[in-house]
């Protein structure tokens, strides 16, 4: 481990955003502020992350010098609702400020409806293929795509027919909204689907493994949470059968059982289907992204942190991404989160050497929440003051 050099400090700093409170580039800038305080003369690399999930549009925006774009789109039952997606910039690892970074949540998201708004068989991808054009139109061609948080469960049926593709039923008739139609799935004509969608490299940060059907499929799996009973998952589950069987056959590709067909009700097996797109690990979409590994050249000191670290931080969480590239390079690696739970110690085997949280005493969450940024400064100039410590003890 190359260890921490005070004769000639680079820090970079990677936390991801606080939800609820901060984004990952103002949680950055606290801590910054906190490592000021004792290295005043340190080099600051600030590169906030995320894991795919919610908060990444942001951070890449955020690294990249990009902005943020609202367009009204379709809502996951049909009524319009302004959604954002993000242009980046020319910084970080965007493609020349080419690449579009899209949320399907913000369009076709469990987070637009009520609970008693959840309707699986109905709800439909169609406002992410909105967002997907209107990206097209302004001339990205290379698309960063996040496809947790949805509500729908439609193999991204909803999303090709607004790209131009046509799903048709025995009667040559297009197919109307939702899971459920796709039972009644006859052909795929893709000779209207937009060439630009196609032809488009497109990067979907995706954090399960399940098939499209079957007992770990999308519809068993994660039909429930969208409000499917188990006779709906039935249903469901045999239409994205079908979906399967005419998309093998129409477009020669055969999506049922690769790993992740199954994301975001099936979402993941439309677009490898019609737009060969290529599934990763969010963490690694994102660090890619920002160019991490070229941040880090050089550094002394990583400082990464999260809203809550715990067990499931070390399931390709964006500290534990960070912390593994940092260590390849030997770089020492400190987080700091909102809280520490239970398995928090397990990251110390992927890498992060120390952990600490926000708090030392019992303090209401709102005031937590309101007080974030201070509250990070301050851990930040500990850890820093802690570290000036161990340089002064002789061996």
């Amino acid at each position: 481990m190359r260890g921490y050099n005070p004769a000639a400090m680079k820090i970079v700093i990677a936390p991801q955003g606080f939800k609820g409170s901060l984004t990952a580039l103002e949680v950055a800038r606290a801590i910054g502020d906190g490592v000021r305080q004792v290295e005043p003369d340190a080099e600051i690399d600030l590169v906030p992350v995320a894991d795919g999930g919610d908060g990444t549009l942001q951070a890449l925006v955020d690294v990249s010098d990009g902005k943020v774009v609202t367009t009204t789109v379709t809502g996951p039952l049909g009524a319009p609702v302004d959604a954002q997606w993000g242009s980046m910039g020319k910084g970080g690892n965007g493609g020349n400020g080419k690449t579009a970074v899209i949320e399907m949540a913000r369009a076709s998201g469990l987070a637009l409806l009520d609970p008693s708004e959840l309707d699986p068989l109905n709800a439909s991808t169609r406002g992410t293929g909105e967002l997907f054009k209107t990206a097209l139109d302004a001339g990205h061609r290379k698309f960063i795509i996040g496809i947790g948080g949805s509500a729908t469960n439609d193999g991204g049926a909803g999303m090709m027919q607004a790209l131009g593709a046509r799903l048709l039923d025995a009667d040559g008739m297009e197919l109307p909204p939702g899971g459920a139609a796709l039972a009644n799935l006859d052909r795929i004509d893709v000779s209207g689907l937009d060439r630009r969608a196609v032809e488009a490299s497109i990067d979907v940060a995706c954090d399960v493994n399940n098939p499209l059907c079957g007992p770990d499929g999308a519809s068993a799996v994660f039909g429930p949470q969208k409000g499917a009973t188990p006779e709906l998952v039935e249903q469901l589950d045999a239409a994205l059968s079908r979906f399967a069987d005419v998309i093998e056959r129409d477009l020669g590709k055969a999506v049922r059982n690769n790993p992740g067909a199954g994301a975001a009700g099936g979402l993941g097996a439309g677009l490898m289907a019609f737009l060969n797109a290529n599934l990763k690990a969010g963490v690694d979409i994102v660090l890619d992204a920002v160019d991490l590994d070229a941040h880090l050249e050089g550094s002394d000191l990583v400082i990464t942190g999260e809203g809550q670290i715990d067990h499931s931080t070390i399931f390709n969480k964006a500290p534990v991404g960070v912390a593994e590239r940092a260590k390849e390079r030997g770089i020492p690696v400190i987080a700091i989160a909102g809280g520490l739970g239970e398995g928090y110690r397990e990251t110390h085997e992927k890498g992060i050497d120390a952990a600490f949280t926000l708090v030392s005493g019992p303090m209401p969450l709102d005031d937590a929440i309101a007080n974030t940024a201070d509250l990070l400064a301050g851990v930040a100039e500990e850890i820093m003051r802690t570290l000036a410590v161990g340089r002064s003890i002789k061996p």
